[in-house]
């Protein structure tokens, strides 16, 4: 199993070949290819790699399928006694990457 842990949008990710991440948005157009270079750890069948903190040999790449709103986040405000209510909602803008290959 080939997989690897690496770092975008601030967070980590576990990543293999073929499979979906989704982040916050990237300013890139669909169908873009994008090099990931934050690898934070990297395995195959034969080989660990342990980055310290990252690896420099190792690069992700991966393909920008789509661009979306994530799920509604509500937040209420209230004061009590005071009549003072608030409700607010939030949808953050995500990307979808397609994780190509591992080299």
């Amino acid at each position: 199993m080939e997989y690897a842990i690496i770092e975008a949008s601030g967070r980590q990710f576990w990543v293999e070949p073929k499979k979906f991440i989704e982040f916050n948005r990237l300013i890139l157009k669909i169908g873009s290819t994008i090099l990931i270079r934050r690898i934070l750890f990297a395995k195959n069948k034969t080989t660990t790699h342990i980055g310290q903190p990252y690896l420099k040999n190792i690069l992700v790449k991966g393909k920008i399928s789509k661009h979306f709103l994530g799920p509604k986040i509500l937040v209420f405000k209230m004061k009590p006694k005071k009549k003072y209510r608030k409700k607010i909602g939030h949808r953050q803008k995500m990307t979808r990457l397609l994780i190509h290959k591992i080299e």
